[in-house]
């Protein structure tokens, strides 16, 4: 076993007019700009899948485009979290995991569910939630990780019941939704929202190596201790945790550079 989990640096998407200036080579082609970003980094979280399905040969295509080693993390569909009742969404999370999401192969990430900031934090019915989300497909393993952004989901039942599903939960750096920093699966998955267009690397140069330790500290199977827990009395089994860190919304014109600050700083 190694002795600490791979730690991946994305961003989200990788069609962005600002990008075709500041990240791509100039008159790079717009279909080749996605084999350009996985050259440059080791992950993207893909928006578009949360507002329309997808073709199965539009995966494949993705998956080809990239080199080994390189995943997408896959929005669901908002069909299937922006309801009230969330134990109804059986049909709409089938619909999502049988579009064709297996043509990514081993090139598929974690799926991120993303709530409404006005869902609270029901417990019967979010555990039905829970328990509608397939662990594979097509003999494919399935990770999934939520990212609730309402402070009534801050108690420590509902990170008691993400560890039952095997579940993470968005560690979120983001000026107003609540961060979830509780180990709860066998990763761990961040979204740095705080970046700022002034700033040539998203964030600053301190903070970047500031997340690049808690990043080390999660691969290595611990927890960060300048990140606040939502279960503090939890002891959490020391064991390699692979990491997927995403500069997202915030300074998006540089989230590229930060991405790769990020990694620069890991080694």
């Amino acid at each position: 076993m190694t002795k600490s989990g791979k730690i991946r640096a994305g961003i989200g998407g990788w069609t962005f007019e600002p990008w075709d200036t500041s990240f791509y080579p100039e008159k790079l082609a717009k279909k080749r700009q996605l084999e350009y970003a996985a050259g440059k980094l080791a992950a993207i979280e893909v928006n578009g899948t949360y507002y329309s399905s997808q073709k199965p040969a539009t995966f494949a295509k993705w998956a080809s485009d990239v080199p080994d080693g390189f995943v997408f993390s896959l929005k669901a569909s908002r069909y299937c979290t922006n309801r009230k009742v969330l134990a109804e969404a059986a049909p709409s999370v089938e619909k999502f995991v049988t579009q064709g999401i297996a043509e990514l192969g081993d090139r598929l990430g974690p799926i991120l569910w993303q709530f409404m900031g006005t869902k609270k934090f029901e417990p019967d019915d979010f555990e039905a939630f829970l328990a509608l989300l397939p662990r594979e497909i097509d003999g494919i393993r399935l990770r999934h990780v939520v990212e609730p952004r309402h402070d009534s989901f801050k108690v420590p039942e509902f990170v008691a019941m993400l560890r039952k599903h095997d579940v993470a939960a968005v560690c979120a750096d983001h000026a107003d939704y609540p961060m979830f920093a509780d180990v709860t699966s066998d990763f761990v998955y961040a979204r740095l929202q705080k970046g700022s267009d002034d700033t040539p690397t998203c964030y600053p140069t301190k903070d970047i190596a500031t997340w690049a330790r808690r990043f080390e500290t999660y691969a290595a199977g611990g927890v960060p201790d300048d990140l606040d827990l939502i279960d503090t009395d939890r002891k959490v089994e020391v064991k390699p945790r692979d990491v997927f860190a995403f500069f997202i919304h915030g300074g998006k014109v540089n989230a590229p550079n930060g991405a790769q600050a990020l990694q620069k700083t890991l080694g």
